[in-house]
């Protein structure tokens, strides 16, 4: 159950703790007239706002530039698809612009080019879309990688029509040169007869797009960069191959940027060694990528575990379909070893209780993200309910911030992922005054005009 009322803004600040700078996020999610992409400081004060800029997600580069969308498709057509993806400057004009991936002709509407991007992209010169001290994005050049839906049918999958994920890698001038086309990998993926029968069955089948199967929904992509495992001489961590994961099918996976096979993958299944069973089934995960070098645990992959529903396979109590037949009510963060599946790092703190996380209980069961800090910390994304908040590698939590942007369609705050930049990122803004906000006692917090009235102390009566 979440609170009717509750505070919004930094709710927690600890300056000293923290890693500042400039918070970046998407204010308002699938609605017409978004609030847009909004850039706070520490204390939760609006810095920019760049008004329709749509973001899956919103991300700022150096030098007040941001990327994003101008619009998304009639969701009666197309499942979160964005018809382009632009980056604009400190004043929200466009600078870059790329749609020419598709022709579409939706019903009542003239034939157009549409990008229909959804959740990640990459611009060349960083790896995966966060501050990273020395590889910085570039601003005014540079290839740019981007996932998008492609409707199309695989037999090997189903018979019914599928709602593709696909990556390209665009020039700064607007050429394709290369694309990756999941379900042309699904043999290599692993899948139990169970789970191919329920795909072929139902995979993840969507009113949206003429009733397609959004049967992978990958959610997030990024680069490797360089690493110490490849430097190391293992192959499959190349610099230019590509992690992602798919929120449906539980998978984490690396693909050979010139091969284009998968090299690497986690999942779908989390049963199979002793390795395995010790991170315990991932669930409809969000954001997993590799700690970039020059970070605090740098070659290690972080993902945030969302919970929820997701997979395919063997009937349960719980999916007596045998979709969606993994579920779990909690999230967690976890960082492991891509080589020994070691867990290094997890929040809640590792502990007694289920799953290993000490009792700890946070949820989103979908959007959400986590992004390493160059202190150490860890800056989480709780997207359902538009939480944000940075944690150490202590586990407490040294900043906190709640959205006010409500939905109108959706009647809440959430937020799908935010990022932290560095203050010089925004040369056009100056850096802000950072205040403590303590951590509010909340068994004394009322709203004002309240009566609070301490308990009297029982005593026993004499006799």
């Amino acid at each position: 159950m979440v609170a009717s009322v509750y505070p919004t803004g930094t709710t927690i600040y600890s300056p000293e703790k923290c890693w500042n700078g400039f918070t970046v996020f998407q204010a308002t999610l699938f609605q017409k007239n978004p609030v847009g992409a909004v850039l706070i400081d520490m204390n939760g004060n609006v810095v920019n706002c760049w008004k329709g800029l749509d973001g899956s997600p919103n991300k700022m580069l150096p030098g007040g530039y941001v990327m994003g969308g101008t619009g998304a498709r009639n969701p009666k057509y197309g499942y979160q698809d964005m018809l382009d993806i632009v980056q604009v400057d400190w004043e929200g004009n466009i600078v870059w612009k790329f749609d020419k991936y598709q022709r579409i002709k939706d019903p009542r509407q003239k034939t157009r080019w549409m990008l229909r991007q959804h959740h990640d992209f990459q611009r060349e010169g960083n790896p995966v879309g966060y501050y990273v001290p020395g590889m910085d994005a570039l601003v005014d050049g540079g290839n740019t990688f981007i996932v998008c839906h492609r409707n199309l049918k695989n037999p090997a999958i189903s018979e019914k029509p599928l709602l593709d994920d696909t990556i390209i890698e665009v020039t700064w001038d607007g050429e394709i040169v290369w694309e990756w086309i999941c379900s042309d990998h699904f043999e290599e993926m692993g899948f139990s007869e169970e789970a191919k029968n329920v795909l072929a069955r139902s995979p993840g089948m969507l009113p949206a797009g003429a009733g397609s199967g959004d049967w992978m929904h990958m959610n997030s992509m990024s680069l490797l960069g360089p690493n110490r495992w490849f430097d190391d001489g293992d192959g499959r961590f190349h610099p230019d191959n590509i992690i992602w994961d798919g929120r449906q099918t539980n998978i984490i996976a690396i693909i050979d940027k010139k091969t284009g096979k998968i090299v690497w993958q986690l999942g779908p299944e989390y049963i199979a060694t002793e390795a395995l069973r010790n991170i315990g089934q991932i669930i409809g995960q969000h954001h997993a990528h590799m700690i970039p070098r020059g970070l605090p645990g740098e070659g290690n992959i972080l993902v945030f575990d969302n919970g929820g529903q997701a997979g395919y396979g063997a009937p349960n109590p719980g999916a007596p379909t045998g979709n969606h037949n993994a579920r779990r009510d909690f999230s967690r963060i976890i960082e492991y070893d891509p080589t020994t599946l070691e867990v290094v790092w997890q929040y809640p703190k590792p502990g007694p209780g289920l799953m290993n996380t000490g009792g700890g209980y946070f949820y989103s069961s979908f959007m959400s993200s986590a992004q390493r800090l160059p202190n150490g910390n860890t800056m989480v994304t709780e997207g359902s309910d538009g939480r944000i908040f940075e944690v150490t590698a202590e586990h407490e939590i040294v900043w906190e911030y709640l959205s006010p942007y409500a939905s109108r369609r959706q009647k809440t705050c959430m937020i799908y992922r935010a990022y932290r930049v560095p203050y010089e990122w925004a040369p056009q803004a100056e850096k802000p005054e950072e205040k403590s906000v303590p951590r509010i006692d909340n068994t004394r917090f009322r709203v004002p005009g309240t009566v609070i009235k301490r308990p009297q102390k029982v005593t026993s009566s004499k006799s």
